[in-house]
């Protein structure tokens, strides 16, 4: 399969990479790194991702910007940003990526464990995680072709608790190469409309 990844540098990109690489075909696709550049708060520079990778099987994101702040100190500008970024940004990778997918292609999107189970500064990432969770449910019995959709829910990463430790005590982290076997299921199994916790 060829398959886009947004958000291959990352962490969790590069594991779904490191898993997905023996048997398919990965583009590596980053803002500022990778084959090709995208900003998928832009929905015209989602557009022209497309329109240079021209048709694939399946599209992973595991990209998307939210604010982290405590509630009372937050703004309609900073629920904005991910709103705009992780929301809308993965919601037009279907919308418009579904005019370039191969019939039966799979779209995969990234939430998190926030959605269900939140934390304090969390409020912007629950909002858009349960958002886009939803959004998969609804989607899938929508698209046509045999388009697939489904999210991955991961908890917080091993590798990030360095640096979010202090707001996930009592969590029980996750490393992300298990992570990356929920994207592959979503890759390479046949269900749709479903969120894979992981954690």
């Amino acid at each position: 399969m060829k398959i886009l990844l947004i958000g291959a540098n990352g962490t969790i990109g590069s594991a779904v990479a490191e898993e997905l690489a023996p048997r398919h075909e990965i583009v590596r696709i980053g803002r500022t790194s990778g084959d090709f550049h995208v900003d998928i708060s832009d929905s015209a520079s989602i557009r022209r991702l497309f329109e240079q990778t021209g048709k694939f099987d399946a599209l992973v994101c595991a990209a998307g910007n939210v604010t982290f702040a405590p509630l009372e100190n937050m703004t309609e500008k900073d629920f904005a940003l991910g709103l705009q970024d992780k929301l809308m940004g993965q919601v037009n990778l279907l919308l418009i990526g579904r005019e370039f997918a191969n019939d039966g292609a799979s779209f995969t999107l990234t939430t998190g464990v926030l959605s269900h189970d939140p934390i304090r500064s969390g409020s912007s990432a629950a909002l858009v995680n349960g958002a886009l969770d939803s959004f998969v449910r609804a989607a899938a019995i929508e698209l046509p072709r045999g388009l697939r959709v489904n999210s991955v829910s991961p908890n917080v990463l091993v590798e990030a608790m360095g640096s979010y430790a202090p707001y996930f005590r009592g969590f029980k982290p996750v490393p992300a190469a298990d992570v990356a076997l929920a994207y592959a299921k979503s890759v390479e199994g046949l269900q749709t409309g479903q969120t894979y916790r992981v954690g």
